[in-house]
């Protein structure tokens, strides 16, 4: 199999460190591997501020392609960052053969992640709102399905405040997406989510799409990295 370029774009509360297993087995493979943190997240969380939308966060994957002059990628998306390459997809389709989306968002033109909360969410993000605040505060490890402590730690010392300005902005699409080459959706079935259940049945009824539904927790670049490293692979 030849060399790879893989963009792996992180979800909420996320960073481009969560990334870190994954990447070194697919670089020790001989693939070239992006992991961008998104403006307020990670180690840019000193750059939170109420300004941040979702435009900000697609600008930050856009812009990766533009100055690493990225071509014939792999772009995977998980969970919140379906918003995110579905998004960056607009402007850099050319680049891309093949897009990925990890347990993540599918979003319609036109809606934002608010109007796709479950009421938890949505219930957080009132509350933040409420408060004046500008952010969600982080979710305990536990909500990803990561069980083993040491993981647990980890997360618990990386994972940061996920800015709240992303989620009340609609997301604008003009079928960039439909036209990607290879499109590949995958749930990840430990994880209970309603917007994951439809995006994957709408993704069923589309032959565009290939369909895998793994016995997977959310966060499986955490705690199956080999497996997921081997997906991707594939996946291009």
């Amino acid at each position: 199999m030849g060399r790879e370029t893989f963009v792996l774009v992180h979800g909420a509360w996320h960073g481009g460190w969560c990334w870190s297993r994954v990447g070194k087995i697919l670089r020790a493979q001989g693939h070239e591997v992006f992991t961008p943190t998104l403006t307020g997240l990670g180690e840019r969380s000193h750059l939170l501020s109420r300004d941040i939308t979702l435009d900000t966060h697609i600008r930050d994957i856009v812009n990766v392609f533009e100055w690493e002059d990225i071509r014939d990628a792999v772009l995977v998306g998980h969970s919140y960052a379906g918003w995110m390459i579905s998004g960056a997809i607009e402007h850099v389709l050319p680049r891309v053969k093949s897009i990925v989306y990890l347990d993540a968002a599918l979003p319609p033109d036109g809606v934002s992640g608010y109007d796709l909360q479950s009421p938890r969410d949505r219930q957080d993000t009132d509350a933040a709102l409420g408060r004046g605040e500008i952010s969600r505060p982080v979710r305990d490890p536990a909500h990803f399905e990561i069980d083993d402590p040491a993981d647990v730690a980890w997360l618990k010392s990386k994972l940061t405040p996920q800015p709240i300005g992303v989620t009340m902005q609609p997301i604008r699409l003009t079928g960039a997406r439909d036209r990607v080459a290879r499109k590949t959706y995958v749930r990840a079935l430990k994880h209970p989510s309603m917007n994951f259940d439809a995006a994957l049945a709408r993704c069923k009824l589309d032959s565009s799409w290939r369909v895998f539904e793994n016995d997977w927790g959310h966060d499986m670049m955490v705690d199956q990295p080999e497996a997921l490293a081997q997906f991707l692979v594939e996946a291009a």
